[in-house]
Order: C-alpha cells, then structure tokens, then sequence
C-alpha cells in the first residue's frame, strides 16, 4: 500500500522521545509514553498480520540511497527469523514503561526518553538490511542503556555500567573491524543481502567468523565473556533488566543467524563443533551458577546465561529442529526471563531486598503474585505445556542429531534448572511465613497486572498451540539451512 511499516515501527518510540521533551509534567511523560509504545506494538500487530509465512523474501522492504559513494543505503526489510523480535521488541517496551510507572520518580522524563530511543535502536537491528545502518543501531544502543543502569541502577551502578560498556564496547570494535573486511571482500557493498550471496575463501570466512564470534558473544553473553551480565542485572532498574534480558541478549544470536551462518557458511559447518562445545558449557555453568545463588535477581541473570546457552546450541546444531528450536527459544526467553525480572522488580519495590532469605510464605500475604510467579517459574523449566518446553525440546532434539555430548549436556542443564528453579520457589512463596511479619505486602494491582497478563498469555499459547510461531519462521529457517548446507560443503 505504499505505507513505510517498517520506517513507523522503527522511529515511532523516537518520534516519541522528541515529544516527551516539551512537556513538563511527570505524569504527562508518563501516559505520552505509554501512548507511544501502545502505538507502536499496534503497527507490529498490523506488521504480523500482513506477514507472508510462505516466502523466506525479505518483507515491507524499503531502500533509500544514503551515501552513495560508499554504497550506503537506508534499507529496511524483514523475515521471519526477524519478524517476531520486532513485535517481541515492541511488547516489551510497553511493559517496560509500565514497570516504571512507580517505581522510577526521578528524572522521570530523561529515563522514558532513554527507553524511547532504546526502543527505536533496537528495533534498527532486527529490521537493518544495510550493514553500515545495522552498525549505526547495533553500536547506538549502548548509549541509551550505560543511561537506564548508570543513573536510574542501584548502588553499584556506576561500576555496573561501565563494565557493560566496556565488554559491549571492544565487541563492537571487532564487529567494526570484520564489516571493514567484509566489505573490501565482498564487492564493496553494505548491502546485507548481496553480501549473503557473496563465496568468500575460507581463510576469509574463518577469520571474520572469529571477529564476529566475540562480538556476538558479549552480546548473549556466552562463557567466558560473561562475567558484565550479573551486576548490569543486579544494578539496573527493572526495566533495564527486562530490556537487557529480553532483547538485548537476542541481539548477539540473531547476528549468528544473520551474518554468521549465511555470510562464513564454510567455517560456520566447519567451527560448529566448537560452538556445541561453548554453548554446553554456558549451559552447566550458568545453571551452576544459579544455583549458588541467594539474590532473587543474580539467579535470574544467571539462568539468563543457561538460557542462551540453549540458544546457540539450537542454532550451531544445524539443523532444522534445532534452528527453529533456537529461534522459538530466543522469543521464549525475551518473554519468560522479562517477566521474571518484572516479578522481581515488583517484590523489590515492596521489601527493597532481593534476599531469597528475606522471604518466605508470600502465597499467603500475596496470592495472585506468587500464582503467576509459578506459572513464569514453570515456563522458565520448561514445564509442558508452557512455551519453553516446545522451543526446549526441538532443541534438545536438534542438539542430539548433532552431537550426543553437547545434548546430553543440555540435559543436565535442565535439571539444574529445575533445581534452582523449584528451590527458589519453594523458599519465596511456601517456605515459612517470615516475609508478612517484616513487610506490608500488597498483591499486584491493575497496572502491574496488565503488564503481566500478556507476557501469561503467551506462555500459555506457544505452549498449547506453537504452530503460527512456528510458521513464521519455518520458511526462513529452510532457505537458511539450504544455504549453509550447500555452500558449507567446501569444509
């Protein structure tokens, strides 16, 4: 229809940013913000429901020259390994706002600005298909995100933030120095899908897929690069958790999926090895991790790393269970651990501890909290019927096909998962009722219950019913494996 979706969906939270300059009231930024990623979710809505899941074609395309003589253009398109993260950014960012609603009460017009312009750069990513524009957002959101820890986190948020920025900081500097390479090697063009068609050598192929594996592995984060991701969680606002657990962990998978494996598909086959190996380790050590822990919002930030482990072992699996099981699982995550800092967030401000010592018997003094608690705490274990379990298993049937070891590995990640998982729950909401005598607990309210209901939902539908998830990605996830697989050959 002529309609620039993707343009709307992009740079409507920035759009909103600028509004929210010239009002002054607290409570005015507060529902124009609101407003702003109502809207935008709304235009992801419409985007899903004109989505073709018979084609792997890009989508809603639209290419402008931006600097010609370089070769850069502003070129927007997606598919479907993008097309749920668009929508699974925007939903975040309304419940990110929400969040904040009570919980941020200073400079409360600088912090919705930040989430705004956070929203628009992330939403850059999944949508870019021009490699200089994809690096303008990809390295962009790091300022608005050092802004939410640094100045809205806690009390070691200074050190937190820039630790986070110095980990994401020298990954970029090697993402930069592989895009450098990658487009003197392959015709002197940014354009991302001219690029993918691109045979280069795999001494090439080998040495940007290296460049681009730290830089993607900050970003998940993988084991060893890891170590950012618990105090950026710890220090950060709820909302900076969210984002961080929601969509910024997807950002260094998704550049797997779209630069690693059809960009350097020869090393790609040839390093998958390597890659199951990394991903299980992630997966034992970060459910160890968790474990250990006795801060509510560390044992959350260390499944994260459990988590993704799965993720990559999805898609490094290279196979078609796999893959769509990594993909799902992305979405998954972004939906169950986001919720899980929401819950976090929400007893926090309440108690103002994230002492798993300091509770104990919250089913009692808050019933419908610890209800939905469950059913994330279930999700987030993989319980069937939740959405986890579906993405779960095509990866653990995926990881089997592919390497024994590194399946088996996941199996045991799964029940560490279960354990610390179960553990926590137990001593939160059913252990002895120590809280209520120290606190004045309040159940949720309608606010914080909107927020909540749709993450519920959708913890609920995948579970039950995963196929039109799933057949937004297949087609795209099959043309991606085809290409692997034939041009991987060569290794």
């Amino acid at each position: 229809m002529g309609i620039p979706l993707l343009s709307l969906i992009v740079f409507t939270p920035a759009a909103g940013a600028a509004v929210l300059m010239f009002l002054r009231s607290d409570d005015a930024v507060r529902w124009t913000a609101l407003g702003v990623t109502v809207l935008d979710l709304a235009l992801c809505i419409a985007m899903l429901a004109s989505f073709d899941t018979t084609t792997h074609e890009m989508q809603f395309t639209e290419t402008h020259p931006w600097v010609p003589v370089l070769g850069i253009t502003y070129a927007l398109g997606i598919d479907g390994i993008s097309a749920l993260f668009v929508f699974l950014t925007a939903l975040l960012g309304l419940i990110c706002v929400l969040a904040s609603w009570v919980a941020i009460d200073r400079k409360v017009k600088a912090f919705m600005i930040s989430l705004l312009a956070m929203q628009t750069l992330m939403q850059g990513v999944f949508c870019a298909l021009d490699l200089f524009l994809f690096y303008v957002f990809w390295e962009a959101m790091l300022i608005p995100m050092y802004l939410i820890i640094g100045v809205w986190g806690g009390g070691g948020r200074v050190y937190a933030a820039f630790k986070f920025f110095l980990y994401t900081l020298a990954g970029s500097v090697l993402f930069l120095i592989g895009v450098i390479v990658l487009y003197f090697n392959g015709g002197e063009t940014f354009d991302i899908l001219a690029l993918t068609a691109q045979d280069l050598p795999f001494p090439v192929q080998s040495w940007l897929f290296f460049a681009f594996l730290i830089a993607f592995a900050v970003k998940v984060p993988m084991v060893p690069v890891h170590t950012w991701l618990p105090d950026a969680h710890v220090q950060a606002p709820t909302a900076g958790s969210i984002i961080l657990a929601g969509v910024l962990l997807k950002m260094g998978a998704y550049g797997f999926l779209r630069f690693s494996l059809p960009m350097l598909p020869e090393a790609s086959v040839y390093y998958s090895t390597l890659m199951l190996a990394l991903s299980a380790l992630a997966i034992v050590y970060g459910g160890l991790l968790a474990l250990a822990q006795d801060d509510l919002k560390k044992l959350v930030a260390y499944s994260s790393i459990s988590h993704m482990g799965f993720v990559t072992l999805g898609i490094f699996a290279l196979n078609l269970r796999g893959l769509e099981g990594g993909i799902l699982q992305m979405f998954n995550h972004g939906v169950t651990t986001g919720a899980l800092f929401l819950f976090v967030g929400l007893i926090y401000e309440r108690t103002h501890t994230r002492s798993i010592a300091d509770y104990g018997g919250l089913m009692k003094v808050a019933p419908v909290y610890t209800t939905f608690l469950a059913l994330f705490t279930l999700s987030s274990m993989a319980l069937p019927g939740t959405n986890s379990f579906v993405g779960e298993l095509l990866v653990l049937s995926g990881g089997f096909a592919a390497d024994l070891a590194a399946g088996a590995a996941a199996v045991v990640g799964a029940l560490l998962g279960a354990a610390y998982l179960l553990g926590m729950y137990g001593k939160v909401a059913l252990g002895p009722a120590s809280v209520g005598a120290r606190f004045k607990i309040r159940d949720v309210n309608a606010r914080e219950m909107a927020a909540i209901l749709p993450l519920a939902v959708f913890v609920v539908w995948i579970g039950l019913y995963p196929k039109p998830f799933l057949n937004v990605i297949d087609a795209s996830v099959v043309h991606l494996l085809a290409q692997v697989h034939s041009k991987g050959s060569g290794q």
